[in-house]
């Protein structure tokens, strides 16, 4: 299934104070786990908003021949594929005819490869990469691919203008159907805290019951649910994992 939002075309109130959309950039979990990002290492903010996202999530089914039948079996679920985020990046540094199209463009190429930290054991793992916008947050992700068009020039043949296509893929999909336990438990959304969060209405908010919020505190390593810091990223389990665990 894919899903594009578009956003809207109506003028806004001059009074409402533009928000940008960004993505934060940390380093993977040690030693490679799926339970929360670790320090932040950058974070590339807009500089125009995205007109389109576009959201993919595909589900696996098998479906067993019967015997002495004409038609397969009734589908059998065998789990979800990692969820994907395509959003386009558009760059223009006209207005002083600088560099800064060349460098944003390389810092999004620098998110496709290991992190200096994850490769002390030999192999290496992608950054952890979170699309912000307002109060859309996506979910914990690498990125796959970016593709940069240089679209202008100065006289000098420095690009100053580009459009680049990022492509997210969720760092992990849904447990699959024939052993749900087997799997750990991996962050399927994630909640910026503001003042007067706390863990029971995130879990209110995501399960519509309160008392889960031990998953939550769990799953973010949280020893004390009272001190909850505006503005800490805090990862929430999707509620079929939940179940499953």
């Amino acid at each position: 299934m894919t899903v594009t939002f578009t956003s809207a075309g109506s003028a806004t109130s001059t009074s409402k104070k533009m928000v940008h959309a960004s993505l934060t950039v940390h380093e993977p979990p040690k030693p490679g786990g799926l339970q929360k990002p670790g320090a932040q290492l950058d974070e590339i903010e807009f500089q125009f908003n995205p007109k389109e996202l576009t959201l993919a999530k595909n589900a696996k089914w098998q479906r067993q021949a019967q015997p002495n039948a004409a038609k397969a079996g009734v589908p059998e679920f065998k789990g979800a594929e990692p969820a994907k985020l395509t959003l386009e990046v558009f760059l223009d540094s006209t207005r002083d005819m600088g560099d800064s199209t060349i460098k944003t463009v390389e810092r999004l190429f620098n998110l496709t490869v290991p992190t200096k930290d994850s490769r002390t054991d030999g192999k290496g793992s992608p950054p952890w990469v979170i699309f912000k916008w307002g109060t859309t947050t996506g979910f914990p992700s690498y990125v796959a691919s970016v593709t940069a068009k240089y679209t202008l020039f100065t006289p000098g043949g420095m690009p100053v203008r580009a459009l680049c296509t990022v492509n997210l893929e969720e760092v992990s999909g849904e447990p699959g159907g024939q052993n749900p336990t087997s799997g750990a438990l991996a962050a399927r959304d994630a909640r910026t805290l503001t003042a007067g969060d706390s863990l029971q209405s995130l879990a209110y908010q995501a399960y519509g019951n309160p008392e889960l919020w031990r998953h939550i505190a769990e799953a973010n390593d949280i020893d004390d649910p009272m001190r909850l810091k505006p503005g800490t990223t805090v990862l929430v389990p999707a509620l079929e994992e939940i179940q499953h665990g």
